[in-house]
């Protein structure tokens, strides 16, 4: 029995060659060396799903998986000035581009599912994301400690967001998206 770790299942969904093309028609890793805009895209997901909070984290992280991210391509674990100038130098526009048309592919795969209920049907989700309380002092949720609560209502037909509220963790609500 193998055991595959939740990165790696999430990242086998992840087009290849979707990515490749993007990359050659936008010409972005022309003169990039050893470190490629697909070992990039890795680390910055690695980064969210690992809740890394330094480069240092996704460095040694990735450095400690690296026998595990073969079946990924060619990624290699950056360092952290390598990752720190690829994040402030690499363009974001070829990130959101794959988010669509990655998007698009992975609808196109997706069986609907034939429920009885003629109304839509929406998903509701809340999440907690912590903040430094040195930088966002508002967010207070415990002594040490900040977050604040983002509730999301998900369509089920386009599986995008419907509408989105954010509420501080003690329970005044600051907004809607």
């Amino acid at each position: 029995m193998t055991n595959i770790s939740l990165f790696a299942q999430i990242a086998q969904h992840l087009n290849h060659l979707i990515f490749n093309k993007l990359v050659k028609e936008n010409d972005i890793d022309k003169h990039q060396k050893g470190f490629d805009s697909w070992s990039h895209l890795i680390s910055m997901l690695f980064c969210h799903l690992g809740k890394s909070e330094s480069l240092r984290d996704i460095s040694n992280g990735l450095r400690l998986a690296t026998g595990n991210l073969n079946h990924l391509g060619n990624v290699h674990s950056p360092t952290k000035s390598n990752l720190w100038y690829q994040n402030k130098h690499r363009s974001w526009e070829l990130f959101r581009d794959y988010y669509y048309a990655l998007l698009k592919y992975l609808q196109a795969r997706v069986k609907h599912v034939k429920f009885r209920i003629k109304s839509k049907i929406f998903l509701l989700d809340a999440t907690v994301i912590s903040l430094c309380l040195s930088l966002f002092d508002w967010a207070r949720y415990k002594s040490r400690k900040g977050a604040i609560k983002i509730y999301t209502l998900l369509d089920f037909d386009g599986n995008l967001p419907a509408y989105v509220n954010y509420r501080r963790q003690n329970g005044r609500q600051q907004g809607s998206i």
